[in-house]
């Protein structure tokens, strides 16, 4: 388990890092999110022990990070693929961490073959593109077998099939029990990888929940209805006590209320539907609506960042490893776009 307690950073005037207090907890895949100069990188580097802390505390298993013994067996991470010396081979890269940890030489061909690399392991990663070096930075996570992971950007690089391998790799590393803690910017990959969440915005927890609860309680789910009577199902809706609203595409959008009882209303007054849909957000637009304000490095293309999209109201608004553990096969050993 990681535990953080009060860990800031400030560097000069700037505070990176404000008080963060939270627990990445074993058996979970937990994701860390926030926009660009959140403080997630800074985080991760303290975690490790590359950056000191100026207060607060971070734990690895409940003890600092300088004082692990082997720590490759504790902590495996991935913070930049291409922190390697380019012009040893794949294989002599992985040795220099095994041996400096402790770790069987056996265990450098074990992860090579792992993260689909064996065919290259006797070349120099000066030669790798983006998604090998990606693998090989993966397979020296994995060195140690540890029982925590951490991830940055981990699908940088990697064609379909090799970010279906990773996603798929991290959650069977979490079901065995292992604590996995991955940052990403993609957000339909982490929506479909993650099991919990943490936001932090301009260095401050903004959010530490379930992947589902972080949606229900920042975006809007709703029931999209569309008929050849509009007018006719707008009046049925007002005279049930149920408010509407119309939509560009003059469909109405209904909250508050369940499909299957707006169908049943509708057949009762033999109203003919041609789409009754529940609506719900992504993670990106719960996202994009909870940091709205803590983006700090905005785009602007004539609509407000984060602001949700225009809808006509009538009326007020009523108050929710790969599959195969041995990775991708020797055909991807070849270099990836």
């Amino acid at each position: 388990m990681i535990e953080l307690e009060g860990l800031t950073k400030r560097y000069g005037d700037t505070l990176a890092v404000d008080r963060l207090t939270f627990a990445v907890r074993p058996g979970a895949v937990t994701g860390f999110l926030g926009p660009n100069g959140a403080g997630k990188s800074t985080t991760m580097r303290m975690m490790l022990g590359l950056d000191k802390p100026t207060a607060g505390d971070v734990r690895i298993d409940g003890m600092h990070y300088a004082e692990l013994y082997d720590p490759l067996k504790y902590i495996g991470a991935l913070l930049d693929a291409q922190a390697m010396h380019g012009g040893r081979s794949a294989y002599n890269h992985l040795l220099c961490l095994a041996q400096s940890n402790g770790i069987p030489r056996s265990r450098v061909m074990e992860v090579l073959d792992i993260v689909g690399l064996t065919s290259v392991a006797r070349k120099r990663a000066k030669g790798f593109s983006l998604g090998m070096g990606q693998r090989l930075g993966i397979a020296g996570a994995l060195l140690g077998d540890p029982q925590i992971l951490m991830f940055d950007e981990p699908v940088n690089g990697l064609d379909p099939e090799g970010i279906h391998w990773i996603r798929h790799m991290m959650q069977r590393l979490a079901a065995e029990g292992r604590t996995v803690f991955v940052s990403s910017h993609l957000m339909s990959e982490m929506a479909l990888t993650a099991d919990h969440l943490v936001v932090i915005g301009q260095g401050r927890l903004l959010a530490d929940t379930s992947m589902a609860d972080f949606i229900a309680q920042n975006s809007r789910s709703y029931i999209r209805l569309r008929s050849p009577e509009p007018e006719r199902l707008r009046d049925v809706l007002h005279q049930a006590g149920i408010t509407a609203a119309t939509s560009s595409d003059g469909s109405l959008e209904v909250d508050g209320t369940d499909a299957a009882g707006l169908g049943e209303l509708a057949a009762k007054h033999r109203l003919v539907l041609h789409e009754l849909s529940p609506q719900k957000a992504s993670l990106e637009e719960a996202f994009m609506r909870l940091t709205a304000e803590s983006v700090e490095y905005h785009a602007h293309n004539g609509t407000e960042v984060g602001a949700p999209p225009a809808r006509t109201p009538v009326g007020p608004r009523r108050a929710g490893w790969g599959a195969d553990w041995r990775g991708p096969g020797r055909r991807h050993d070849r270099e990836e776009a």
